[in-house]
């Protein structure tokens, strides 16, 4: 896993190492991460144009420092002073010694229009707010112009631990962070800001805490995923119980029994009121005219896309809640929640609740610009893990775990798409995994299967039912032309 570490723990860790080693070592360790990952992004650097936009403190010493290995490579670099007077003194001595070129803030804008990189070394983790004139213009024309754009250690006017903007802020393709990578740089609008995301080894390792928040990789995600084995039948796999879809929403059902069924539970249970459209999309399925309760034997349950919000729905619910399973709810199942908390802080047994940011505010709170704080409020109050839907998915545990997806594609903002997760995550629920490794797990492989179907254009929430089977296997390492169904 990538352990997401904030400024604070960042700062603490680098303390001892800053005590034992000589003098400018850590930032020498940092800049030459920095230069390395800049020389390998610009292929040639002999020739190359490179401006430094330069802010007082080290993170401008880091930019000046990499700047001069830039130079001493053949680069053209020119550093701009935002602050002259207060520009790191040993950073500033490197650089001009290599060679490197300084120049006013308003000397910089032309530079900018022709360089073949901008880095950004304005303000580093402990930097607040928006980014003020003259940076912000700056950084608005070197967006503009071809340059590529990569940010020293978080982008300039992103908050390092929530991801905030608050105002301007550096639009980086690429950042290049130290020692941890910062929670800001994959949630919220600092996700967006970010770009791709490189991580410098600066030695604290041994010395940073456990992470408060996480990012599975494709091999986390493999590991949690169940495979069948000589002695499983289809009861030992885990038998997945949905509740969704109604005569009005009988999609939310269709798409929620797929999901389910392609992540590979062993069966499947519907209990819902568009058993038509079910039996009909899915004969796999086992489906079941009555209440949840007439269904008969499963591990967990799936409950509320598409079910609608009467007195019937609302008894439907109350009786899933009242099991000692884990629950899913989603949908219209949150819509009820919301006005009667109650029914999931007297739980013991898990519960998954997914809401989108809207669904979110209903229980009392806007998630504001901290998604990973607010989810785990919303977690805690309830006594529930909280899946907070978005372009960076927030997982929360109630005992503070957190988890960030780093899957997805803005094509899954669609209708159905929610529906089609819910059913991933029930199968993952009735396998046996964590509450919260499981919630975790459903979102990278949705993610992924999203970014199967947009390869080919816009997506359905269909596309990421027929896609989840090569999405798995590519989760689990295995290239598609490995899969024998794998669709052309």
């Amino acid at each position: 896993m990538i352990g997401l570490h904030t400024a604070a723990e960042v700062r603490a860790a680098e303390a001892p190492l800053l005590a034992a080693l000589p003098e400018g070592a850590l930032m020498q360790r940092a800049a030459t991460g920095l230069a390395t990952v800049c020389l390998r992004l610009l292929g040639r650097p002999y020739g190359a144009r490179v401006v430094l936009l330069v802010g007082a403190g080290n993170n401008g010493g880091d930019a000046l420092i990499a700047g001069a290995q830039l130079a001493r490579r053949g680069a053209r670099v020119h550093a701009v002073l935002l602050e002259p007077g207060r520009a790191h003194p040993a950073g500033l001595a490197a650089f001009r010694g290599a060679g490197g070129r300084t120049v006013s803030p308003g000397a910089g804008g032309p530079l900018l229009d022709r360089a073949h990189l901008v880095l950004d070394g304005i303000v580093g983790i402990g930097g607040s707010g928006g980014l003020r004139p003259p940076a912000a213009e700056l950084a608005g024309r070197a967006a503009a112009g071809p340059a590529l754009m990569v940010a020293v250690d978080v982008p300039s006017g992103v908050d390092a631990d929530t991801g905030a903007v608050e105002g301007a802020a550096f639009p980086a393709t690429h950042t290049v962070t130290f020692g941890a990578v910062k929670p800001g740089l994959v949630v919220g609008d600092g996700r967006g800001h970010a770009g791709e995301v490189h991580l410098v080894d600066i030695g604290l390792g041994a010395v940073l805490p456990s992470p408060g928040a996480q990012q599975l990789t494709d091999a986390d995600a493999a590991a949690r995923l169940p495979v069948p084995d000589a002695d499983d039948d289809k009861y030992s796999q885990g038998v997945v119980g949905v509740v969704a879809g109604s005569a009005t929403y009988p999609g939310a059902g269709v798409l929620c029994t797929g999901a389910a069924l392609r992540t590979r539970p062993g069966l499947v249970r519907y209990a819902g009121t568009a058993a038509d459209g079910v039996r009909a999309a899915w004969p796999e399925a086992i489906v079941t005219a009555g209440r949840p309760g007439d269904a008969g034997r499963v591990q967990c349950w799936v409950v509320g896309p598409g079910m609608g919000t009467d007195d019937d729905a609302r008894s439907v619910l109350a009786e899933v809640l009242a099991t000692d399973l884990p629950v899913l709810a989603d949908a219209d199942a949150l819509t009820m929640l919301a006005r009667d908390q109650d029914l999931v802080r007297g739980r013991r047994a898990p519960t998954v609740l997914t809401p989108h940011d809207r669904e979110f505010a209903r229980f009392g709170e806007e998630v504001g610009p901290d998604r990973i704080g607010a989810a785990r409020r919303l977690a805690a109050g309830l006594g529930a893990v909280v899946l907070l839907k978005g372009e960076a998915t927030v997982v929360a545990d109630p005992d503070g775990t957190a988890f960030v997806n780093a899957t997805g594609t803005p094509w899954l903002a669609t209708a159905g798409t929610g529906d089609v997760l819910s059913g991933i995550a029930g199968a993952l629920l009735a396998s046996g995994l964590p509450a919260a490794e499981a919630a975790a797990v459903a979102a990278h492989v949705h993610g992924r299967a999203g970014q199967l179907a947009a390869a080919r254009g816009p997506l359905l929430a269909g596309d990421l039912v027929r896609r989840l089977p090569e999405a798995v296997y590519r989760v689990r390492g295995v290239r598609a032309e490995h899969l024998p169904d794998s669709e052309p």
